[in-house]
């Protein structure tokens, strides 16, 4: 045995000159916070709401505000872009008559507000808040009816380019295309002839083409009926995730996480054994429910064996963006509930 403060270099992790990611195989992960800052700023800056309609004009001015974080996981080849953001965007507004004759111009000033713009709601449009910094009464009224009018679907739009840009790799999104591999199959179809009939049925019969399976086993340090009961129970759910949740305790019983972005129905259920769910995520396409088989094995009292297969989940959801495995951190929140439980 080797000495304190000595070791076998062979054992030894060093950086290497010649290291390198090839194709982005390993986990590698890129902030995009002051990329996230000047995309949104270019979106959101400057954008013509009304030119005179009804008396009105109205245009936005710059994103003054822009807190939380933002960036991208990269394994494989495959993107998975995480984000929690909250923004400010100040507006101008001019109020007046439609016709030569009317009243002089009154101005205003404005914020957009975005306080809640996240990954893990990708597939729905943000809250949009909007208020004006002067008291303007009735005018302020017209302003504010306006802006949500014909403002907001115009900033839901260009929200919805940049969560587009993330979910395609955001500032490594060029990287990723020219680290991109090139696949055997595609070099070597070039230059063979098309494959006969046979090959393709064996492709048809590896699995369901557009979905895979998701496995995974973790130790905890508790009771298994402790963490089946925290699965099931929609109040810590509340507590430790800070979110709506509806869960039912029966069999056919439906259930509801993270404020409605999870869904599902219960088919099997083993007190401290076995949970079986339909389950799906919102931004899913419609009709589509994955299974999960969640098993619970206590091979002593006070450590716990998880092991979670799920099945049928889609590569991508309705708008492209690759399938994050949201039900690891479902599975790892429950855990940090149970071992303060045990505390």
């Amino acid at each position: 045995m080797a000495k304190y403060g000595e070791g076998d270099k062979r054992w030894i992790v060093e950086e290497r000159a010649d290291g390198a990611n090839v194709h982005n195989w390993h986990w590698a992960e890129r902030d995009c916070l002051e990329w996230s800052r000047s995309l949104l700023s270019s979106l959101l800056s400057g954008l013509p709401v009304l030119s005179g309609e009804g008396g009105l004009t109205i245009k936005t001015k710059t994103l003054d505000r822009l807190d939380g974080e933002a960036y991208v996981n990269i394994r494989k080849g495959k993107v998975i872009p995480g984000y929690e953001l909250s923004l400010s965007l100040s507006f101008d507004a001019e109020a007046g008559g439609d016709s030569p004759d009317s009243a002089p111009l009154a101005q205003f000033s404005g914020t957009i507000e975005i306080p809640y713009l996240a990954d893990e709601n990708a597939g729905e449009d943000p809250e949009v808040k909007v208020s004006l910094r002067e008291d303007a009464g009735p005018v302020g009224a017209r302003i504010k009816e306006a802006f949500l009018a014909k403002g907001k679907p115009l900033i839901l739009e260009k929200i919805r380019v940049y969560v587009q840009a993330m979910a395609n790799g955001g500032p490594a999104k060029d990287e990723l295309e020219v680290k991109k591999p090139v696949s055997k199959n595609s070099t070597a179809a070039s230059a063979a002839p098309p494959a006969p009939a046979k090959k393709e049925e064996k492709k048809e019969k590896k699995g369901r083409e557009g979905f895979k399976t998701i496995s995974m086993t973790e130790k905890f340090y508790c009771r298994a009926k402790d963490l089946y009961e925290i699965l099931m129970d929609e109040n810590r759910w509340k507590g430790f995730t800070q979110s709506n949740a509806r869960i039912s305790k029966e069999v056919g019983g439906e259930f509801s996480l993270f404020d409605g972005s999870i869904t599902g129905v219960n088919q099997e259920l083993q007190e401290g054994k076995v949970i079986v769910q339909k389950w799906r995520f919102g931004s899913w396409n419609d009709g589509i429910f994955s299974t999960v088989k969640l098993s619970f094995d206590e091979p002593e009292p006070g450590v716990t064996i998880v092991k979670l297969m799920q099945t049928d989940v889609p590569e991508e959801d309705r708008y492209g963006n690759s399938t994050v495995r949201f039900f690891y951190l479902k599975v790892k929140a429950a855990a940090a509930d149970s071992w303060h439980l045990k505390k």
